[in-house]
């Protein structure tokens, strides 16, 4: 496996775990969900261009899931937008897409006895055990720091 797509499934890892913590949390919209929100962007963005670079199913081109990596990219890219503007169904019904894919892709990772996660779970169990717990310690400490209250910025006025 190489370094690449490593980081790729460590970073379509990290976006399953926050995606799914957004999804399920209560209230929506407050300072927890919006910083939990920005980390799972940036690792949903770089799960999608650094899939742009994986070439293993189709050596030398593009396949259908370079397709989907596309259409994800403008997806999640609708849903950033419609946050930003304030149309919170648009961003809602986006966000959601975006992460139901991301589930779709891995069960397509990982039911596919040839692909590079379940080798590795057969191959190097210890190695993809411990890089679960290392993404699944990233996303608590993301989590719990959110979650941190911080004291006002007092205003230089």
């Amino acid at each position: 496996m190489s370094l690449l797509i490593a980081a790729h499934a460590l970073g379509a890892s990290l976006a399953l775990l926050l995606g799914a913590t957004n999804l399920l949390r209560r209230p929506k919209g407050d300072r927890p969900h919006r910083v939990i929100g920005r980390i799972w962007v940036v690792s949903m963005y770089w799960t999608v261009l650094s899939s742009l670079f994986i070439r293993e199913l189709n050596p030398g081109g593009f396949s259908w899931i370079h397709g989907l990596s596309l259409f994800t990219f403008a997806t999640l890219s609708i849903g950033v937008w419609a946050a930003v503007t304030g149309r919170i169904e648009t961003h809602r019904a986006f966000m959601r897409g975006s992460y139901l894919g991301t589930v779709g892709a891995f069960v397509g990772a990982t039911a596919v006895p040839q692909r590079d996660i379940p080798q590795l779970a057969v191959e190097h169990p210890v190695l993809l055990s411990v890089a679960a717990l290392a993404v699944s310690a990233v996303a608590w400490v993301v989590v719990a720091w959110a979650r941190l209250d911080r004291p006002a910025v007092a205003s230089r006025h």
